[in-house]
């Protein structure tokens, strides 16, 4: 039956003239293939996906990302022009704050650098079971409040925290600054009380943990420079040692949240550390970002890949520019097809890794904002320097005269 008020519609065939019969459905199909200038009916379905890794080491006292989740804009607008952002808990975590990114992978540490060598692949997921474990050097009451907070998550925001242990041993962890270059660092005096509280996690189907390790409480003096924008999160050396511990004898996502007494109040705060005076714990992120952590594979799970995100996905990576020594950022720089490494000037950290020490190629920024221009571009297929004034010089000849022909070679450099 043809559709009321339209007029019947005609076709030729070998036996006369037949009516075309449109109803709703075939509509609906002739809608999908018409030609449009308009955004709304161009697909992307014959470009790969665009994927950019966000990195700020932690402990090293970076400008943007050395404090509380301060480098969480820059991911937020990342990831509203790349179609996947990778980046770590450094950079995503803010204590009590969060904000949730669907094209965000929370990515380990560690798992980034073996992500980034090619020994591992990231496997998205719909959710995981996510584990507590609480350090038994925890008081009571302090222990008291970080499960109330994993019960606030459950109830209030869903998320799948499944259970939790304590450490048979208090891990007792000190921390101090490297004297050799500034950085943060530290140790726990029992590793394996921490190892055997999360292979019990392990053996009951958990897949995500979540650590929360008693800290020292800092002398006042120690932590105004932090509390003031100015110095180095003499925390995070050894929040990184204890996840990378987990990550690297379980192979899953980790993350850690210090426990400590709440700091005196003072007016005088900076903004950027101004997230960790919120309340009694840092653990509301951590839950959140390891609800649907990617999973970790290693390459022989080939029958496990489809789906996965590998590193020569890698489009792009974005790092300070004096923090280029890392594991992870030699392995991007050595793939056959390396991705643009871009360096931000502006956030400066206290070490010396610059990339010319290293030889390697990058695009050198003086901010975050020209950082995701340059992102944009290269996601565009758009030359960098081609969005510059006079940046844009005469092609370049390099001659190659073989038997039979004359070959041209074009090199691109961005400013």
């Amino acid at each position: 039956m043809l559709l009321q008020n339209h007029t019947p519609l005609f076709f030729n065939t070998a036996g006369g003239k037949l009516p075309i019969r449109f109803d709703e459905r075939n509509i609906l199909k002739h809608r999908r293939y018409r030609v449009s200038c308009s955004n709304s009916y161009l697909s992307n379905k014959w470009k790969r996906q665009y994927t950019s890794v966000l990195i700020v080491p932690t402990g090293v006292g970076a400008s943007i990302g050395g404090y509380a989740g301060d480098a969480l804009p820059v991911a937020r607008t990342l990831a509203s022009v790349a179609d996947c952002v990778i980046s770590h808990p450094n950079v995503l975590n803010a204590a009590m704050l969060y904000w949730p990114m669907p094209n965000v992978m929370y990515v380990e540490g560690y798992a980034l650098d073996r992500f980034a060598e090619g020994l591992w692949t990231l496997q998205p997921v719909h959710q995981n079971k996510v584990g507590l474990v609480l350090d038994a050097g925890i008081e009571e009451q302090l222990r008291i409040r970080h499960l109330q907070v994993a019960d606030a998550t459950r109830a209030s925001l869903g998320l799948p925290v499944l259970e939790y242990i304590v450490t048979d041993t208090p891990l007792e962890v000190e921390k101090w600054m490297n004297p050799k270059n500034g950085q943060a660092t530290g140790r726990i005096k029992h590793p394996d009380s921490l190892l055997r509280a999360v292979e019990t996690l392990c053996d009951r189907s958990i897949n995500a943990v979540a650590v929360v390790a008693r800290f020292p409480d800092d002398d006042i003096e120690d932590v105004d420079d932090y509390r003031q924008g100015k110095g180095i999160d003499l925390l995070a050396g050894v929040e990184a040692i204890i996840s990378h511990l987990v990550v690297k004898n379980f192979m899953i996502p980790c993350a850690h949240a210090p426990a400590l007494l709440p700091p005196p109040l003072t007016k005088s705060l900076c903004p950027k550390s101004a997230a960790e005076e919120l309340g009694y714990t840092f653990l509301p992120c951590v839950l959140a970002g390891l609800s649907n952590a990617p999973q970790y594979l290693t390459n022989e799970y080939e029958s496990q890949r489809n789906g996965c995100v590998v590193g020569s996905d890698v489009d792009s990576v974005i790092l300070p520019a004096d923090a280029c020594g890392g594991d992870g950022v030699l392995a991007f720089a050595n793939k056959r097809n390396k991705p643009l490494i871009i360096c931000v000037q502006e956030n400066e950290t206290v070490l010396n890794d610059t990339p010319d020490k290293f030889g390697i190629d990058v695009v050198k920024v003086s901010n975050y904002w020209e950082a995701i221009g340059v992102v944009a571009a290269h996601k565009a297929g758009v030359d960098p320097n081609s969005l510059r004034r006079d940046k844009i010089k005469n092609i370049n000849t390099n001659s190659l005269i073989p038997s039979n022909a004359c070959v041209a070679s074009t090199s691109r450099i961005f400013a």
